[in-house]
């Protein structure tokens, strides 16, 4: 895949923005837009006390289920092996572009876990990591309908983790959990 330029929307916020909370608030509409998803949250955790929150949720409309957290949540110990997602997110592999959670391989995807919990049919599991550590998930997704990911979309989100990741850490670290 040829890397292609962030989309200069992308850049400007990037450059433009230094809190985590503006970055994340600005950038999740428009990379929703970007990617022409029905939704896009971000999911900010402590890889030490493993407390987590999905922080950002932004919906196309509002008949995407809206999955906000407001408190920090215990990540459930059974989290790794309910969901290979976040498994493979916590080895540190590569991000997973799922385009068809009803087809996908179950090493790759538990499809009541995700029907369960998130109900979407296509999506992105971007793993924001800083020193080999989870920070955060970005998670683009598609309902009613598969989706294959082009090269432009995985150019966009591999650009995107590492300017991500350590404002990840940084909202992390000033929430105190």
């Amino acid at each position: 895949m040829a890397d292609q330029a962030l989309p200069p929307v992308l850049e400007k916020i990037l450059a433009t923005a230094s809190e985590p909370d503006a970055v994340f608030s600005e950038i999740l509409p428009v990379l929703g837009d970007i990617l022409q998803c029905h939704r896009c949250f971000l999911y900010l955790r402590n890889p030490q006390t493993k407390m987590g929150k999905i922080a950002y949720c932004w919906l196309r409309s509002d008949q995407y289920p809206d999955v906000t957290d407001a408190d920090w949540k215990k990540e459930p110990e059974s989290l790794p092996q309910e969901d290979p997602l976040f498994a493979a997110a916590l080895r540190a592999e590569d991000s997973i572009f799922v385009e068809d959670v009803e087809t996908a391989s179950p090493e790759v995807v538990n499809v009541d876990f995700e029907r369960t919990n998130f109900g979407h049919r296509a999506l992105i599991h971007a793993h924001l990591r800083q020193d080999g550590q989870l920070w955060a998930i970005l998670q683009p997704c598609m309902f009613g309908q598969p989706r294959v990911w082009t090269d432009f979309d995985r150019s966009i989100v591999a650009q995107l983790e590492p300017k991500l990741a350590p404002l990840a850490v940084a909202y992390v670290k000033e929430a105190g959990v």
